[in-house]
């Protein structure tokens, strides 16, 4: 089945760039988000998001970089795809009313932040309004789909599907079943991850922070360790990690890329465990992050975070 009609719920950092990205790739996409206000703190990440492929585009077109998101080095036309960017930005819905989001769904990709509890609100709400044949698939970073599996109403058509960030440079996404989930349903969800130009990485067993999040959140708490117990300060951490590696990004440049409300949901997961279970300072990781958000230091999206932009 071709699923042509996709709803992502969550226009954040990365609901975003999987509805640009969607769209790019020629399908049909909305965006359900909760409010107005919600509409109008989306809207400037589309337009953000449209400079950014165009700009790509360019570079793409002097030979300065690659995106395999964008398109295949052996068939690059670069006014198709200038053209590709100007109907995804044209094309994408944004709805507040979930019902008619989703009427005619094939498959509803939920974005929303890293609060498990929100989520089961969503899925409550969500299920009795799905059509039968829509597939729903969880792009949540460290939460696994069995703990929502139940709340969808359609277990066997419920999987997660987790994307890396800037996803029309960095193109993989991985696809990883509950116990539930149809087999038939996690290939098509394979299939629909190529259409949209993306690298699908199968999980085959479930696994929080799947396979690149497994890696990485460990690094991320590590320097947020180093950072609250006042070992040293986010720029010098992050020169250590780059000069170190030959990384492009340090850890505090790439959790104001994340950003920062994502960290602090992630590190409030944590802040439950037994502190002799705990190897890391979670409950002073929750304080700086929290006092940060207070302020408006969100990450790349505001304009600060750990830096300036």
């Amino acid at each position: 089945m071709k699923l042509n009609n996709v709803v992502v719920a969550g226009g954040g950092v990365l609901g975003s760039q999987i509805a640009f990205q969607a769209a790019y790739c020629g399908f049909n996409v909305t965006i359900w988000l909760r409010s107005k206000d919600s509409i109008n703190r989306c809207k400037p990440k589309l337009d953000n998001l449209k400079t950014r492929y165009l700009a790509t585009i360019e570079d793409m077109s002097s030979g300065k970089m690659w995106a395999n998101g964008i398109s295949d080095p052996s068939s690059f036309n670069k006014e198709e795809c200038i053209n590709k960017v100007l109907n995804a930005y044209n094309n994408i819905k944004l709805e507040v009313d979930l019902a008619l989001a989703i009427k005619d769904s094939d498959i509803v990709i939920e974005s929303m932040a890293e609060n498990e509890a929100e989520k089961i609100e969503f899925y409550k709400k969500l299920a009795p309004l799905l059509p039968n044949k829509t597939i729903v698939v969880t792009n949540s970073s460290t939460l696994l789909p069995s703990k929502f599996a139940k709340y969808t109403g359609r277990k066997d058509k419920f999987l997660s599907l987790h994307f890396a960030n800037t996803i029309w440079v960095n193109n993989m996404a991985e696809v990883m079943a509950q116990k539930f989930t149809n087999k038939d349903i996690f290939n098509e969800v394979i299939n629909f991850a190529k259409e949209i130009n993306m690298v699908p990485l199968p999980v085959h067993k479930e696994k929080s922070g799947y396979l690149l999040n497994s890696m990485l959140i460990p690094l991320l708490f590590s320097a947020l360790d180093l950072f609250v117990n006042g070992v040293s300060d986010p720029m010098s951490i992050d020169k250590a990690w780059k000069l170190g590696t030959g990384a492009p990004n340090g850890p505090f440049e790439i959790l104001d890329i994340i950003g920062l409300t994502t960290a602090y949901n992630v590190v409030m997961m944590y802040t439950k465990i037994p502190s002799f279970l705990a190897p890391y300072n979670f409950k002073e990781m929750a304080k700086v992050l929290k006092k940060y958000i207070d302020e408006g230091k969100l990450g790349l999206a505001s304009k600060e975070g750990f830096y300036k932009y």
